[in-house]
């Protein structure tokens, strides 16, 4: 017989009665029920039920022990009484009568408990991940995580597609965010980054003339950490296709995200389904007038409206509103479907959670009744529309009578993060979040570029290496600000319920396009030479039209895990302050490290 066990924890069944049987693994729980003891053991696999008799060898042994020690068990296999079986355990119509135990390793006091699953500090369970991580629900995550690599994995090599992996250890790249710099102890002063994306690696893969890249690529980025996204580092599928248009890649990766969330839309019995047919593809413009959002969560049915030539009708007499349209801003309308019976308070939530949360200056708000078979509207603003106006307003937002319509003013920008959170907030406030459903879709012809106020100039507004649709030309014909805001390029976003996946574009594979592109956003020939010039001279030895994208693994994980923080699908993450609380990273290094590598630590400037 095996030294530690002839079966795991989750495999025996009632076919296996009578069998003598070894398992190993930790003591989940123990209970004393009239001097026989009862033991939970589990391992990786699950969890099966020993019995301990008094006097059975072993039974001195493991009466003391401590949850979470790890023990390896012999013994005879024998079904429960049919009214003793537990259907909710793969194991639950069977138990094991010990006939021995050895203690593998015993266990100290637990700093916080595996069994049951209580919530617990955060810093505490980052401290003692290990044992954070012996819990079924982050176990699972974790399993679930390996699961969907793995279907990626083979979604993708089913497409024709090849896995390189690119170099971690590279230069310095402007992409937006910071850099994780590494410094070289054979050249000093020097440093190496790490790579916020293999985007120029990828890129490069197709001059060099391989056609379909694909890797499960780690990503260094040194940010803040949010609920969607840890600080330090996370992972991608990244994808780069040669002699594609925008159109191929959507039908190259659109095939392998509906795959897997179907594959795993049911995963825990959670009854979760994917809609049928292609997914469906939102202009840029057309998202931000509609929900606010260039990541509108689809499983909310509502749809917002610019009412701004509505607001500035000769009877409409609300002067804020106006003053606010002719100074160049927006108003747009949120409905808010059958809340004109809902007490005043809910509107006094939401606008005081405009002021408070969004830093807003007010959330307006009219509600619309029937009046004597005539719609019309109530409200601290309705009163500075005529009865004509309201009518307007009903008409283009879509509602009847019983409805409500929020409203978001202010500048484009402002007004529009005001009308994506509203809606957001509406649908949950509601209980209108579509449940059990992934919603998916396409965000495409977002601006090539965009207003930078602050230095009064034209720049890029989402990705400077993309294709411009209409490509030299349409940069040629774009003499003014207004006509290079109006640009389109052919980059895209996948969103799923209303959280973004990925980013991809069509790359300007053409050095003069690029240099034209730069040029606009105000970057000389010199400026794109020294900053990229390594891509720049690849291109001139011939380079394919290509286009890539790159979903965040993480993120899928979390929506199929149905984790509300990326943490939860995380097998070792920093915390909040971008600290590794159990492995204490960072963390000082000695003196002779630094002289290694030609560094002096400067001296930190008082707060």
């Amino acid at each position: 017989m095996h030294a530690y066990r002839t079966h795991n924890c989750g495999e025996l069944r009632k076919s296996d009665v009578g069998q003598t049987v070894k398992l190993s693994g930790w003591l989940h729980r123990r209970r004393d029920h009239g001097g026989v003891l009862f033991l939970d053991l589990r391992d990786h696999f699950g969890l099966t039920q020993i019995v301990f008799n008094p006097g059975a060898p072993g039974f001195d042994i493991v009466d003391h022990l401590r949850a979470e020690s790890v023990l390896t068990i012999e013994g005879r296999v024998v079904a429960r009484e049919e009214t003793l079986v537990n259907p909710n355990l793969e194991t639950g119509e069977i138990e094991i009568v010990a006939a021995g135990a050895m203690v593998q390793s015993e266990a100290a006091e637990l700093p916080l408990p595996v069994f049951g699953e209580p919530d617990y500090p955060e810093d505490i369970r980052l401290r003692y991940r290990y044992l954070d991580l012996r819990r079924e629900t982050l176990h699972a995550n974790m399993v679930l995580r390996s699961d969907v690599i793995a279907s990626i994995r083979s979604r993708m090599v089913g497409q024709g597609f090849t896995e390189f992996q690119t170099p971690i250890l590279t230069a310095s790249s402007p992409e937006g965010a910071r850099d994780f710099l590494v410094p070289s102890r054979l050249h000093p002063g020097e440093f190496y980054a790490l790579p916020q994306a293999p985007q120029q690696f990828k890129q490069l893969l197709m001059v060099s003339g391989f056609d379909r890249y694909f890797q499960i690529a780690p990503c260094f980025r040194d940010e803040d950490a949010r609920a969607d996204r840890s600080p330090g580092e996370f992972y991608q599928l990244d994808v780069e296709m040669s002699f594609v248009t925008q159109e191929d890649v959507f039908q190259a990766i659109e095939p392998v995200m509906r795959g897997v969330f179907e594959e795993f839309a049911d995963w825990q019995g959670k009854g979760r389904v994917v809609p049928e047919g292609p997914f469906p593809r939102i202009p840029y413009a057309d998202a931000m007038l509609k929900y606010g959002s260039d990541k509108p969560d689809l499983r909310i049915p509502i749809i917002c409206s610019d009412v701004s030539d509505i607001v500035t009708r000769e009877d409409v007499t609300l002067g804020v509103f106006r003053k606010i349209v002719e100074g160049g801003g927006i108003v747009r309308a949120i409905p808010a479907p059958q809340t004109a019976d809902q007490p005043r308070s809910f509107f006094d939530k939401m606008d005081n959670w405009a002021k408070k949360d969004m830093q807003a200056p007010g959330l307006g708000y009219m509600r619309f009744v029937d009046q004597d078979g005539s719609l019309t509207a109530t409200g601290p603003i309705a009163k500075f529309f005529s009865p004509e106006a309201l009518l307007a307003l009903a008409g283009q937002a879509g509602i009847a009578a019983g409805d409500a319509l929020f409203f978001a003013a202010g500048k484009k920008g402002d007004a529009e993060r005001l009308q994506g959170a509203a809606r957001n907030r509406i649908g949950q406030e509601l209980g209108l979040v579509e449940p059990g459903i992934f919603r998916f879709c396409w965000i495409v012809d977002f601006p090539m570029f965009e207003w930078d106020e602050d230095n009064k100039k034209v720049d890029f507004s989402h990705n400077p290496f993309s294709m411009p649709q209409g490509g030299m030309e349409a940069l040629q014909g774009a003499e003014t600000a207004d006509a290079q805001l109006a640009l389109k390029a052919y980059q895209y976003d996948i969103v799923c319920n209303g959280i973004e996946l990925s980013s991809g574009a069509i790359r300007n594979h053409r050095p003069d396009i690029m240099l034209k592109a730069f040029e606009i956003a105000g970057y000389g020939a010199e400026v794109v030479e020294a900053e990229f010039g390594g891509m720049l001279n690849a291109f001139r030895f011939g380079a394919p039209p290509h286009g890539g994208i790159a979903p965040g693994v993480d993120r899928m994980v979390m929506l199929l895990a149905d984790a509300e923080n990326i943490r939860d699908v995380t097998l070792f993450p920093m915390n909040q302050q971008a600290r590794d609380l159990m492995m204490q990273a960072p963390s000082p290094v000695r003196d002779e490290q630094l002289r290694e590598l030609n560094i002096r630590m400067a001296p930190q400037k008082k707060a």
